[in-house]
């Protein structure tokens, strides 16, 4: 018995856990494979988050208020919305296709993880909320909230009607509205500490430049049927890491035009995803008469639990894509795990429940 609890302290050390049965890492040869925390905090966030702010230059805790203050704040300052505020933006969104709009430099802040906080809950029962937060400059963060959108369903039925023959095609599937949660066309966006769901297009919609830091964030339930992206690029890079993922149709997608990158580390999905978990697209998806699918992907340490294909690649990244330390644990072999067209390497992976490494 005494040697049985040693083996099992020694777990606990070398698989930290999501939950205390369920790894996201291990370590063979000294080797990290899979998805590991960092000195930050959890993967996902909440509790035991390092960089949490409990406080403002402005403190808000209703609409008018808040509005008042993104009108006023400056580069630097803080507007924060305290534990577990709920902000209802439904009805101006659907009358005033109100926006809320972040100035260069400032951060909107919730306390998520902060004792038993759960994080201020901004919140759209509108369909149609085409955008709720937008980054009106370069270096605006946005942290410790609940983001929560209008539409957490998958509507099969809708994007069947669409696409069968006879079904009206595109025009008839964009008549039914869709939403995006936090979008940007400036450099350094971050978004970390916040929970994200319900968003039918993306949760994060990072629309041009780059450097963005999207991390330590629980992203699920964007699985709309034809979209449903966790974080979506269109001609944008960024750094995607220590994410808990589950329920999006997409984790992570790129419309694959030059320009189009991303780094993915440390990011768990955590088993249930509507089609391939990351993605990118080529230019058959486009339809631009080329077969380019962004210009650099690295996808590494990351924990796929989910039953769909982890990785594709549909079409040849402009300069590589590897995928390396991955975990597995759903596929048995590099095929069953990444679809690709060229210019990828995969390596040095784990497969399955039983860890073995594939060099």
């Amino acid at each position: 018995m005494k040697h049985l609890a040693i083996v099992l302290v020694l777990l606990c050390v070398v698989l930290p856990c999501v939950a205390a049965d369920e790894p996201t890492w291990v370590q063979i040869d000294n080797i990290v494979y899979g998805a590991k925390p960092d000195d930050r905090g959890p993967i996902g966030g909440g509790n035991g988050y390092a960089n949490i702010i409990a406080e403002g230059d402005y403190t808000v805790r209703d609409l008018d208020a808040l509005l008042e203050a993104l009108s006023k704040a400056k580069a630097g300052q803080v507007i924060f919305i305290p534990t577990e505020t709920v902000i209802d933006l439904t009805a101006r969104i659907y009358i005033d296709q109100l926006v809320l709009e972040i100035s260069e430099g400032v951060t909107l802040a919730g306390d998520r993880g902060h004792g038993k906080s759960k994080g201020a809950l901004l919140t759209s029962d509108a369909l149609k909320t085409p955008v709720m937060i937008r980054a009106t400059g370069p270096d605006v963060r946005v942290t410790g909230l609940r983001i929560q959108g209008p539409n957490p369903k998958q509507y099969f039925d809708h994007h069947r009607r669409s696409f069968r023959e006879g079904g009206g095609g595109h025009e008839y599937y964009y008549k039914f509205p869709t939403s995006n949660g936090v979008t940007t066309k400036y450099s350094r966006l971050e978004v970390d500490n916040c929970e994200i769901s319900g968003f039918s297009h993306a949760g994060v919609y990072l629309v041009t430049a780059g450097k963005h830091h999207i991390h330590h964030n629980y992203i699920h339930h964007c699985q709309y049927q034809g979209l449903g992206y966790g974080i979506c690029h269109n001609t944008a890079s960024s750094m995607i890491e220590h994410n808990l993922f589950n329920r999006n149709r997409h984790s992570i997608a790129g419309t694959g035009r030059p320009g189009n990158s991303y780094v993915a580390r440390h990011n768990v999905e955590l088993g249930a995803s509507l089609s391939h978990c990351f993605d990118m697209h080529g230019g058959r998806d486009r339809k631009d008469g080329t077969n380019i699918a962004g210009t650099s992907i690295d996808i590494y340490n990351n924990t796929f639990r989910a039953q769909q294909t982890p990785v594709v690649i549909r079409g040849v990244p402009e300069e590589k894509c590897e995928v390396h330390h991955n975990w597995f644990l759903r596929h048995s072999t590099a095929e069953q795990a990444v679809r690709t067209s060229g210019r990828t390497k995969v390596f040095s992976n784990i497969y399955i429940d039983e860890p073995r490494v594939a060099k």
